[in-house]
């Protein structure tokens, strides 16, 4: 296959290998123009600037840009993306670069959101992939046993967790997520509470104490924040990086219909 050639692999998708910088801009421009489902893999640094700033130095690294206006960027690890914005954002993108002699070019992808303030840029080097995908779906998930079905089981009865749990907030937003459930002890401690409604292993646990980190910092210096995950069940792993980290654990089913 030529490289920067575009292949047709049904109807509604295209994709582009080891295209040119400006190649990958025009497929990327073209497909946020019409709506699409984008995707780049390649290698790119990561910048966020809003509620708190982030870098991650270059690497190899998935992005997808949705028609719904969310951006996501995935490496070769865990589930979760590493950094993200929700529906409702603008996307860009340009080539930058290269033409005085002195820089290298790049292209640029950016994600802005305007209330908050909030912006992610991803910044290629190289670009091995693009794909743009055109479709439709009209269908809703239909689930049974959800996390909020989880999350209404604790607010009805937060002695789930534990005797002497207040429920405060749901969704509490930190610079990290937002966080489940938020409540406080007997004691009056802070507690964040991490809801899985299957089986998690150390991503989960990871997820937890970042909710947990980002809530220490927003209180002041000598607060005490515990960490709960609610569960079906934890891997070995999981259950070793809760004793680590000095979580908690409470296994939960999410009520059956």
């Amino acid at each position: 296959m030529t490289p920067g050639t575009p292949t047709t692999q049904r109807s509604q998708a295209v994709t582009l290998e080891q295209p040119t910088l400006e190649a990958a801009c025009e497929a990327i421009a073209d497909g946020l123009e019409r709506e699409a489902l984008v995707t780049v893999f390649g290698r790119c640094t990561v910048d966020y600037d809003g509620r708190a700033s982030s870098t991650l130095e270059a690497g190899d690294r998935h992005v997808m840009l949705k028609p719904d206006g969310a951006a996501l960027v995935h490496t070769d690890e865990g589930q979760q993306p590493v950094n993200w914005q929700p529906p409702g954002c603008d996307h860009d993108v340009r080539c930058d670069g290269g033409a005085d002699g002195e820089s290298d070019p790049e292209l640029i992808l950016e994600s802005v959101r305007s209330t908050p303030d909030e912006r992610l840029c991803v910044r290629f080097e190289e670009v091995l992939q693009v794909s743009t995908f055109f479709g439709a779906d009209e269908n809703e998930l239909a689930l049974s046993g959800t996390e909020e079905d989880l999350r209404q089981r604790i607010l009805d009865e937060p002695a789930l967790l534990e005797t002497g749990f207040t429920p405060l907030a749901t969704e509490r937003d930190t610079p990290a997520g937002a966080i489940d459930i938020y409540g406080e002890d007997a004691a009056g401690r802070s507690v964040v509470v991490e809801l899985k409604r299957r089986r998690v292993g150390p991503d989960a646990v990871s997820q937890l104490r970042r909710y947990v980190d980002a809530l220490e910092r927003d209180l002041h210096a000598d607060a005490a924040v515990r960490g709960f995950l609610v569960a079906p069940s934890v891997t070995d792993r999981a259950t070793r990086l809760l004793s680590d980290h000095g979580f908690e654990f409470v296994p939960l089913e999410p009520p059956a219909e």
